[in-house]
């Protein structure tokens, strides 16, 4: 199958990040095969015009909750503690291996349909093989790039990695299986025994990496990064998600490992892992991806995650210089820095960098032309990664290809059955619905709204004179 992107804005994001306005981008057997002017393509070649558009590689999650998507908006006022005991200790035990597949199926498609076309499912509410099954099920019924992150929240690391299920699982539906890549998912908690250690020994065994939550305020801290360390378990493939609340030994082991961030700015800022930790990791030198973390609270795109890590950097050092009396005059993080960690950020992160993330020849085609003809907010294109970063969003995504493979064309998903993802996810709601009973679903979604304090007001006018129509301030009263 050929195709070719005619006459569209490219950024390459290679390691120059070139742009190339007005040029084509030409596809051969899910390759890209060239990029220039006036390219001639193979007969029979897709004609894809990319006028005035954006031409982009895909984007890359590096962490999302895949199986929670079935819940989306649920939690939308939640606490990070309201969502470990919904999902810790109460209701998400309750979440059979046809949740997981829902949840699964209907989140791989908002990824294509937002243009990411690499995803890594942080799936950890894989309670049984099954519910494992389930998952890999629902992520190869879609036509994306998704590694596994496998975990369980309902044990220990040290317990179901090294049980039978789990590596029946792998001989089954990860070694030499259709998925682009598989983790270990779990969390160091730090405690002085490092139980973790059996996890860890596991991955070293299958050739794996793992990606764990790390800085998070309450739950993870230095002593699980320095467990790890001296324990020799950090590696270039692995990947701290949050990484918000760690100290400098922590962040400098990182960096000196080979490690990656993944950044998740909407969670951080609003859950409570810590502030969002980029104006930090720059000043290590830990490379930078981006991800959504879940749906059961925020959107499922990465513009998202762009634009809100602009701002969150950003505010923060402005905050830092206010409280020295400085100004900042120019900023360190530029929308091209989060378009890269968009991109090219989450092929490094996970080991992918040679095949995905940048438009080079060579590499699979996995290109996203962001064009919208009929939006007021697709013209002017000035700073294109300002563009990216700032203005456009998922109804922008106009034409998605993986490998080559158009999966979204003029705006609209192809080949996705829409009417059964949704007869699927609908089929969850209701049977969590009735299992929890309609007073603890509403409860769950309605966390109780604490009393807010109302400063007295010395200024407050307390007597109104009829006679000059005015309000007066008595002193003291």
């Amino acid at each position: 199958m050929s195709a070719i992107f005619r006459n569209g804005l490219v950024l390459t994001m290679d390691d120059t990040r070139t742009v190339l306005p007005g040029a084509d981008v030409l596809v051969v057997d899910g390759k890209i095969a060239e990029i220039g002017y006036g390219l001639s393509a193979p007969e029979g070649a897709e004609e894809i015009d990319a006028t005035g558009g954006i031409v982009m590689p895909g984007m890359i999650d590096t962490h999302r909750h895949m199986w929670q998507t079935a819940m989306r908006g649920y939690g939308a006022d939640w606490t990070l503690t309201q969502y470990f005991v919904w999902y810790y200790l109460e209701s998400g035990k309750l979440f059979r291996p046809e949740d997981v597949y829902a949840g699964n199926l209907l989140s791989a498609i908002e990824a294509l349909d937002a243009g990411v076309t690499t995803t890594v499912d942080w799936s950890h509410g894989l309670q049984t093989p099954q519910h494992a099954d389930a998952a890999v099920d629902a992520l190869v019924a879609v036509p994306g790039r998704f590694v596994l992150g496998y975990g369980n929240i309902q044990q220990g690391p040290w317990e179901w990695s090294t049980s039978d299920g789990f590596r029946d699982f792998f001989r089954r539906r990860i070694d030499g299986g259709k998925l682009a890549g598989f983790q270990l998912a779990f969390d160091v908690t730090g405690d002085p025994a490092f139980p973790e250690k059996a996890a860890f020994e596991t991955a070293r065994e299958l050739g794996v990496p793992v990606t764990t939550h790390a800085g998070v305020w309450g739950a993870t801290n230095d002593d699980g990064i320095r467990l790890m360390y001296e324990n020799g378990f950090m590696t270039p493939g692995t990947v701290y998600v949050h990484a918000t609340t760690l100290g400098a030994d922590s962040y400098h082991r990182i960096a000196a490992t080979g490690g990656s961030v993944s950044v998740s700015t909407e969670s951080e800022q609003s859950a409570g892992q810590g502030y969002p930790p980029t104006w930090q990791l720059r000043k290590y030198g830990i490379p930078v991806s981006l991800s959504m973390d879940t749906s059961v609270w925020w959107s499922g795109d990465l513009f998202s995650a762009m634009r809100t890590t602009l701002s969150a950097d950003r505010s923060r050092e402005h905050l830092e210089a206010h409280a020295e009396q400085r100004t900042i005059t120019n900023h360190h993080l530029r929308a091209e820095h989060v378009v890269d960690w968009a991109t090219r950020g989450g092929a490094r992160a996970l080991g992918m960098d040679s095949a995905v993330g940048a438009l080079t020849p060579g590499r699979q085609a996995d290109i996203v032309l962001i064009k919208n003809d009929a939006s007021p907010v697709m013209f002017p294109v000035l700073n294109p990664y300002g563009h990216v970063a700032f203005q456009a969003q998922r109804g922008d995504v106009h034409t998605v290809l993986v490998g080559g493979k158009v999966v979204k064309r003029d705006g609209k998903l192809v080949g996705v059955d829409l009417a059964a993802a949704r007869a699927k996810v609908e089929a969850t709601v209701s049977y969590l619905r009735e299992t929890m009973g309609e007073e603890a679903w509403a409860r769950g979604m309605n966390p109780d709204v604490p009393e807010a304090e109302l400063f007295d007001n010395p200024y407050q006018y307390t007597q109104w004179d009829a006679g000059t129509a005015q309000w007066k301030h008595e002193p003291g009263d």
